[in-house]
């Protein structure tokens, strides 16, 4: 994708893709639920007293939930939010909960979801505290981790794409790179693009790759793009597919063709053909792997499949964690940069900004907090882009250098993306920023002095 593909501007509409939206509201009570078995509540064995603390806790999240506060957190009691926070975590790891109640109940009286951006964050992260007190059989666990509906989600995702330049600098920076192989490769491609998406989502991604390979095309010379994408169900994948599909009947000059498989489908299904560009593309997706078995074997995969090129992006950590504790602080860190760059992007008392961070944003913090719980299967990672680096070397893949282009890219989404903050690169201390990493092998997203994801390119060595 060109530099000048990216134009600002309301009429786009994000690539031209029709949103749907659908809310679902639901009120839950507390109140007729005390008579519930103690074990069915926590973990631990509780006396009375502690039973009543949990209830106490339980009411006290509910009335943070229905307040209001204008203004934000007084000078001090930002460094007061974040020591109940790490008590809070402290006393959970540590399995004290008489501790972790007193403190949690402390955090709720200080947290708002309408406050500023500390204190919205830590709603969150107390709510994934609490949901670690509880037992996975409590209807209290259930209602803390209640995951918003497909409609809440898409629409979640929709806004935060359309307003932040997070996703926005993933895909496009992604997209860059598939188009410089495929131009590189054309002499003897048959001009076909297939690209194996491992995870597809919605496919928002793509829209832009249609585009800018239909510019390539011509009437004498036309361009085939097939996408492969691995989806988490069957109705999401056949939604993705109609999206994209009626996308790019709009471009005649673009033959388009989409296989959607769910994930964990063995990788024999893909139909190859032998002269055409393949690319595999790993856009956060395998930071969400439960574990480090499990990444091997997709790399392994990956390997075999032996693509001219391989594009990642990944959340960025400062380091690998390795206990809970480590992963509470890592991803405090991670997401107290998230909610504040969205100062920067939308109103503090904005409806589709509580969207975001209740059904997308929230949604992640709840599940990093209990990723350890059976039922969490996908559980965002936060490690440093040495951490993934390493991996894969160790699968067989070198880092390639990205294009000038890339990085003027990036530069020029920020520019039109930003709203409120000045725009750094390499320097400074305000806004999203851009850094040049591993002698120009990544490029970093950033909040302030906060790398938040890193795009880079890599080839199978032979």
């Amino acid at each position: 994708m060109s530099v000048l593909e990216i134009q600002g501007g309301e009429d786009d509409e994000f690539l031209s893709l029709r949103l749907t939206s659908a809310t679902d509201s639901c009120s839950q009570k507390i109140k007729h639920k005390r008579k519930r078995r103690e074990a069915d509540l926590v973990r631990w064995d509780l006396n009375e007293s502690s039973e009543g603390k949990i209830f106490s806790l339980l009411e006290m999240r509910e009335q943070m939930f229905n307040q209001k506060k204008d203004g934000g957190v007084e000078d001090g009691k930002g460094l007061h939010l974040i020591h109940s926070l790490l008590i809070s975590a402290s006393s959970v790891d540590e399995n004290d909960i008489e501790s972790a109640v007193d403190n949690l109940c402390d955090l709720y009286q200080n947290v708002c979801l309408s406050g500023d951006s500390l204190q919205r964050v830590a709603a969150y992260f107390a709510d994934g505290l609490v949901a670690r007190l509880l037992t996975r059989k409590s209807p209290f666990y259930d209602m803390i981790m209640k995951t918003p509906t497909p409609e809440e989600e898409f629409l979640a995702f929709t806004e935060f794409y359309k307003v932040s330049p997070f996703y926005q600098f993933a895909h496009f920076t992604a997209n860059q790179s598939i188009i410089e192989t495929f131009e590189k490769e054309e002499p003897n491609n048959s001009r076909v693009l297939h690209v194996i998406d491992f995870d597809i989502s919605y496919g928002f991604q793509w829209p832009s790759l249609i585009q800018s390979l239909s510019e390539i095309a011509t009437a004498n010379k036309r361009v085939s793009l097939k996408i492969t994408g691995f989806g988490r169900s069957m109705e999401e994948l056949q939604e993705t597919e109609t999206r994209l599909v009626s996308f790019a009947k709009s471009f005649r000059s673009l033959n388009f063709e989409f296989q959607g498989l769910l994930r964990g489908s063995m990788l024999g299904s893909l139909r190859r053909k032998k002269s055409e560009t393949v690319v595999v593309n790993l856009v956060l997706h395998l930071n969400t792997l439960n574990n480090v078995s499990k990444i091997s074997e997709t790399l392994k995969c990956v390997n075999l499949i032996n693509p001219s090129i391989v594009v990642m992006v990944e959340h960025e950590g400062s380091r690998t964690p390795q206990n809970f504790l480590s992963r509470f602080m890592e991803s405090l860190h991670y997401f107290a940069a998230m909610f504040d760059s969205l100062d920067d992007c939308l109103p503090v008392d904005s409806a589709n900004r509580l969207s975001i961070e209740k059904n997308h944003l929230g949604k992640e913090i709840k599940s990093v907090m209990n990723y350890d719980k059976d039922h969490v299967n996908i559980s965002p990672r936060y490690e440093r882009m040495e951490t993934w680096k390493g991996r894969m070397e160790s699968h067989g893949f070198s880092g390639a250098k990205l294009s000038s282009r890339s990085l003027i890219q990036a530069k020029l989404l920020l520019k039109i993306r930003s709203h409120c903050s000045p725009i750094q690169f390499d320097g400074g201390n305000g806004g999203f920023r851009i850094f040049e990493k591993a002698d120009g092998k990544a490029i970093s997203l950033g909040w302030q002095d906060r790398c938040l994801i890193t795009a880079s390119a890599w080839h199978c060595v032979q």
